[in-house]
């Protein structure tokens, strides 16, 4: 299930307000000991998460959750779970219980089945607020959160769909985009790259929406730049390329990034990107309806 993207927090007694994590989103299974660790997409996460994998989750039970890597302050961090740090699971919802699907039952008692199944002390559960959205907004912002997923009283878990009953509130927002091109670098980066040139899937092809070239560490400005050379095209994917600076080399779509940004400038760019990692979905899949999110001033 996932979340509607909502431009602000709010108060509402019927709604309940719990933590946003940067993570990896994951559903747990556990049958006859052997926990079996799943993607959004369905893809195997046991290799990848395994000290997550290795928990005595209990049997019979299917959890929807998310991988994080707290860094010292206590907050997840996605470049910290990039990087291969100690994962930890926050499960935030359950699906199935050893008696049967619970998906259809209210928001609450599925809460309640999540406090009373045993789960160990290592997996972190969601504490979440009722009514006060702004406070608890306040609050998350201050501890350099990432935000809030606002939950409606009674609802029930709709399976592979965007509900409103879900919305997400981002302080900082983020979304992925696919790389269409790069700008050369200068100075201490002439032999790398300067920018990633991005864009977003729409009816009428892949739309530019900016340059994004803060964020890389040292580390990854060669593997980037070779990946780069070996999708390398003589011209523009991109529908338009009004705007983008001269000297401007192009790719092949095939890599996908997360960008984590202020806002959306009038005409449609990203202000202030900055690189958060590469993302493994599909680059078809990252289109202006899924991305673009934020309703126009």
């Amino acid at each position: 299930m996932l979340a509607t993207p909502w431009p602000a927090a709010f108060d509402d007694e019927e709604w309940w307000f719990e933590v946003k994590w940067d993570g990896y989103r994951c559903i747990s299974s556990t049958a006859h000991g052997t926990t079996v660790l799943r993607s959004r997409r369905g893809l195997d996460l046991n290799g990848r998460f395994p000290e997550v994998a290795a928990l005595r989750l209990p049997d019979g039970w299917v959890f929807d959750g998310e991988v994080v890597v707290f860094d010292q302050s206590g907050r997840s961090d996605f470049s910290l779970l990039q990087a291969g740090g100690s994962a930890s699971y926050v499960v935030f919802d359950v699906l199935e219980s050893p008696a049967g699907p619970v998906i259809g039952e209210p928001l609450e008692e599925r809460w309640l089945l999540l406090a009373e199944c045993g789960l160990p002390t290592q997996v972190v559960i969601n504490s979440p607020v009722r009514g006060s959205g702004v406070a608890f907004a306040d609050v998350t912002k201050a501890q350099g959160l990432e935000g809030l997923v606002a939950k409606r009283s009674g609802s029930p878990y709709l399976p592979g769909r965007r509900s409103p009953d879900w919305r997400k509130v981002a302080h900082r927002r983020r979304i992925r985009a696919v790389v269409g091109g790069w700008l050369p670098g200068e100075g201490g980066r002439t032999g790398s790259f300067g920018s990633l040139l991005v864009g977003l899937w729409a009816a009428d092809g892949l739309r530019w929406v900016g340059a994004v070239g803060s964020g890389f560490t040292d580390a990854q400005l060669g593997p980037v730049r070779r990946a780069l050379e070996e999708l390398e095209r003589p011209t523009p994917v991109f529908v338009s390329t009004a705007g983008i600076p001269r000297g401007a080399r192009w790719v092949d779509p095939g890599i996908v990034i997360e960008i984590e940004f202020k806002e959306w400038t009038r005409d449609d760019h990203l202000r202030a990107p900055v690189f958060k990692g590469v993302d493994a979905v599909p680059p078809d899949e990252v289109t202006w309806e899924s991305e673009r999110t934020d309703p126009k001033t």
